[in-house]
């Protein structure tokens, strides 16, 4: 099965000097893609930036030109929704090293041959896909972002954006996250990449050169990481031990017997009609670099010394990815920094992905945060 090409039509744009990466490497030529929601005011001062998480892309609020189903996070972007666009200007980019129109592994290298860079894209930190936000936010003339908003890999960008740019964040929303990667997070990671790793599709990472894909390894890695987004509550309550009828109606040691066998297959083979394996390789390595602290002496508190951007951090208490105390621990070491942060924690059975999910404690807290700070910031109503 073959994975589906970006669409043409990007909203993008083209940085013809490049980006200096943190890994040493300079990439020549650097293309953000992203989509934008609402207007920006007269005084720029609305702008939101919404950041994506590991499989996520820039179709936050709007039909995805891939899958044909609505954006990902549409129950919280739009009219009249926790982040509203008739009040604020919503942008979101696909992340660097992504492969919706940003460049990543299956752009096209930096010499005259045209081929992508597959595995010899260079390594990319979660710092790297900031600064290449900030490239299109300071391109889009806007000096000072209203909020910047994450779950998941979003909100350690939202966290590293906080840090690196503390002037240009009025307020920051990291929601299931962390700041850093736990070893069982990059355990499990590690799972899905030995999974691509042995599909004989694979081919060393130049699988486009006999236009195959490794699809049943990209698919069992989407499986294991999709179950670790949910909580045991929630499996239970949509499938249980329910069972499927086999081939011939009775038992047997193969197929999707089990209803959540089915429910996993079909995640992983939509998976890979719409992702790129090399993407999914250096998007999880991404994440298992980040540690925030590591970069102030260990110390997170210094992240974010002096710091007058306003936070909200959010966790879910069946989250078992992104655990509470992780957020906690966030919330202490901006305490320590003396900064102006609140911390809740939604009671919800449905696990990492309940961000994501119709969750109204979540959203009337996001809603009821972003209005007070819009009152602080003096934005129109």
């Amino acid at each position: 099965m073959d994975s589906a090409p970006p669409p043409t039509d990007h909203q993008h744009i083209v940085f013809t000097d490049g980006l200096a990466l943190e890994c040493g490497v300079t990439l020549q030529r650097l293309v953000v893609a992203y989509r934008t929601y609402g207007r920006l005011n007269a005084e720029r001062s609305n702008a939101v930036l919404v950041c994506h998480a590991l499989t996520g892309d820039q179709y936050a609020a709007e039909t995805n030109p891939v899958t044909g189903k609505p954006g990902w996070w549409d129950t919280v972007v739009g009219p009249g929704r926790p982040i509203d666009t008739d009040r604020l200007f919503v942008i979101c980019a696909n992340v660097l090293g992504g492969c919706m129109g940003s460049t990543g592994p299956r752009s096209p290298r930096d010499d005259d041959a045209g081929t992508p860079w597959g595995t010899d894209f260079p390594p990319v930190t979660i710092r790297d896909m900031v600064r290449a936000q900030k490239r299109l936010v300071d391109h889009l003339g806007i000096r000072r972002l209203f909020a910047v908003i994450g779950g998941s890999m979003g909100g350690m960008q939202a966290l590293d954006w906080a840090a690196a740019y503390p002037e240009a964040v009025f307020a920051a929303v990291p929601i299931a996250t962390a700041a850093h990667h736990s070893a069982q997070n990059i355990a499990f990671h590690e799972v899905g990449r030995q999974a691509i790793f042995a599909d004989p599709d694979w081919q060393d990472g130049r699988y486009w050169e006999t236009d195959k894909v490794p699809a049943r390894g990209l698919a069992v890695a989407r499986m294991a990481a999709h179950i670790t987004y949910l909580s045991e509550q929630a499996l239970t309550r949509k499938f249980g031990r329910r069972l499927r009828a086999g081939p011939t109606g009775g038992l047997s040691l193969f197929g999707d017997i089990f209803e959540v066998e089915s429910y996993l297959q079909y995640q992983g083979s939509t998976f890979v009609r719409r992702f790129d394996a090399n993407s999914y390789l250096t998007i999880t390595r991404a994440m298992d670099f980040f540690d925030l602290a590591a970069e102030y002496g260990g110390d997170l508190s210094k992240a974010f010394a002096g710091t007058r951007t306003r936070f909200c951090l959010v966790s879910f208490s069946s989250d078992w990815l992104f655990p509470t105390t992780e957020s906690r621990a966030v919330a202490r070491a901006l305490n320590r920094a003396a900064a102006n942060v609140s911390f809740v924690e939604i009671n919800s059975d449905k696990g990492h992905d309940a961000f994501l999910l119709d969750e109204p404690d979540f959203h009337r807290t996001l809603a009821g945060f972003l209005a007070g700070c819009a009152e602080h910031a003096g934005l129109p109503s």
